[in-house]
């Protein structure tokens, strides 16, 4: 018999039922629980009476159908909690949370169970689930309303448990170019992944909230505990914004010429620490955001590595010597008035940091986006040749630009330091640029890419529209997004994936499909609210990692 059938029985209709004592023996807890195990809103020993399961029936269940559901409460291992509205099961979530744990720590903002309500694997027909329907949420299964549970707990943006990867952490880093680690995507690689993409959300977050130099990284919140930012980081342009192109109103960060572009962050957390097999420097740069950036951007002219203010890029050099564009070094290698290059500070805070840690095994891992990911690259080469002992380097690439030409690329492979990871959305155009340098007509005095490849594509998404734009294409969180469900070339989305898809939804809400955006009001969500006000619910604990199962 079904729940919704046991509840809808006539109160006077006889009931089979195992003994009593059988309804209310308590369970004893997993061992990898740290704490007290929720009791069952339908079991009659509770003390809190629960919310009642819809019913076509004007009367209360009676204690004989109470008593056969707890039995099977029991049996499914996990009771699951019965959701109403979003706004009552969600205060009456929070209120449960605050008797139980008795932990302010612990207690989550009532909107933050919402965050991660938008599960692909439940509202969204994957191959071979059924879709669900009105009817059919009126009479849920227990497992279906444990699901309901998971997602409307407030517990529900708890990090999934993270394997011990210490064995095979270099091959996780990149050595060996991630062969065997790609088609199929590994699932730790996944998570490292995750974390990484949610460390260059955080320095766009914080740069929209202090862009200037004199805000260091007071704003930063990491979404990683174990990690601790170490110091800020700034690029400078070499152009000026001329007088007559500024507008009165337009804020002095759009057209300054030394921004925040990211930051340095040391793994402290030495239980991280032990399941990674070393510590780990992450180096995280966000994409362009200023008008001179914009301008930096279009100066594709190649341009030597060593020697990056020759008045012409087309200058005779050797067909061997190692060039890159013209604006992605000048962004690297400028001083501001008052900051200095951010090869400076990179390599301070590198050597630093060594020193701080020598004798331990060190990894360093330098991640961005767009105009980021070119920056990287240009970190990786410059720490893998100025620092001899420097330890090995990886480069996260999410929807980086091509940045030097087959002599570069030749140059990071020589170093036999440097692996990069170029993930790329199919169709994304900023990874096709610059095509072809200018008045450079040899092959190899063309930009290429460097590193291995993993390709997704949005057309591969259940939440996305198949038609997405360009801007989607190279959305940070779309990359995320797909990152988490990618399983392999040619297969099904992965309908276990668990990112919450209330950020996507925010920033692109014309690309996501009808039923997700509706879906995300009828649990209380706008969809049509700034991405930035989600910041709070999303980063209040500074610990919001990503839930890739």
């Amino acid at each position: 018999m079904t729940i919704a059938a046991a509840v809808s029985a006539p109160t006077t209709a006889p009931v089979h039922v195992a003994p009593r004592h059988h309804a209310v023996q308590p369970r004893p807890a997993p061992r990898h629980h740290h704490r007290e195990r929720e009791q069952s809103p339908l079991n009659p020993s509770t003390s809190t009476a629960g919310p009642a399961l819809r019913s076509s029936s004007p009367s209360p269940p009676s204690d004989g159908a109470r008593a056969h559901i707890a039995n099977l409460d029991r049996v499914l291992g996990k009771p699951p909690q019965v959701p109403r509205t979003a706004a009552s099961s969600s205060s009456k979530q929070q209120q449960q949370q605050q008797e139980e744990d008795g932990d302010n720590n612990s207690q989550l903002n009532v909107r933050h169970g919402l965050l991660n309500a938008l599960n692909l694997s439940f509202f969204v027909p994957m191959p071979g689930m059924r879709a669900r329907t009105a009817a059919h949420d009126d009479h849920m299964s227990p497992r279906s309303l444990m699901h309901m549970q998971q997602l409307l707990s407030a517990d529900s943006p708890r990090a999934s448990p993270r394997c011990t990867i210490a064995p095979r952490w270099r091959a996780l880093h990149g050595e060996g170019g991630w062969a065997g680690l790609l088609d199929p995507l590994d699932s730790d690689l996944r998570r490292e992944l995750l974390r990484y993409g949610d460390f260059v959300t955080a320095a766009y977050q914080a740069f929209h909230s202090l862009p200037t130099a004199s805000a260091r990284h007071r704003g930063l919140m990491l979404p990683d505990r174990s990690y601790r930012p170490t110091r800020s980081l700034f690029a400078t342009s070499a152009l000026s914004m001329p007088p007559w192109a500024k507008r009165p109103n337009t804020p002095d960060w759009l057209t300054q010429q030394s921004n925040w572009v990211g930051y340095v962050a040391v793994c402290e957390s030495e239980r991280e620490v032990a399941r990674m097999g070393r510590r780990d420097i992450a180096i995280v740069l966000r994409g362009t955001a200023t008008c001179l950036e914009w301008a930096e951007n279009l100066r594709a002219s190649l341009v030597p590595l060593e020697d990056g203010d020759s008045s012409d890029g087309a200058a005779a050099a050797p067909e061997s010597e190692p060039k890159v564009a013209r604006g992605f070094l000048s962004l690297y290698k400028t001083e501001g008035e008052k900051v200095k290059s951010l090869s400076a500070e990179v390599m301070d805070e590198v050597r630093r940091l060594m020193e701080k840690y020598k004798g331990e095994e060190l990894s360093i891992t330098v991640v961005g986006h767009s105009l980021g990911a070119a920056l990287a690259l240009l970190v990786a080469d410059e720490v893998a040749t100025s620092i001899p002992d420097a330890p090995p380097v990886a480069v996260v690439s999410f929807g980086g630009p091509k940045v030097g030409n087959a002599a570069f690329v030749d140059k990071l492979n020589r170093t036999g330091k440097v692996n990069v990871l170029r993930i790329v959305n199919a169709g994304d155009m900023v990874t096709k640029v610059p095509g072809v340098a200018p008045r450079l007509p040899l092959k190899r005095e063309q930009y290429q890419h460097a590193g291995a490849e993993l390709r997704i594509d949005s057309k591969n998404s259940p939440c996305l529209r198949p038609d997405a734009g360009p801007a989607c294409r190279h959305d940070l969180e779309a990359y995320l997004h797909l990152i988490d469900g990618f399983t392999g070339t040619g297969r099904p989305f992965r309908h276990d994936a668990r990112r919450s898809v209330i950020r996507l939804l925010q920033l692109q809400r014309g690309n996501v499909k009808k039923e997700y955006v509706n879906r995300a009001r009828e649990l209380g969500v706008d969809p049509a609210a700034p991405a930035d006000v989600a910041r709070n619910v999303a980063y209040g604990s500074c610990a919001l990692a990503s839930p890739s199962s």
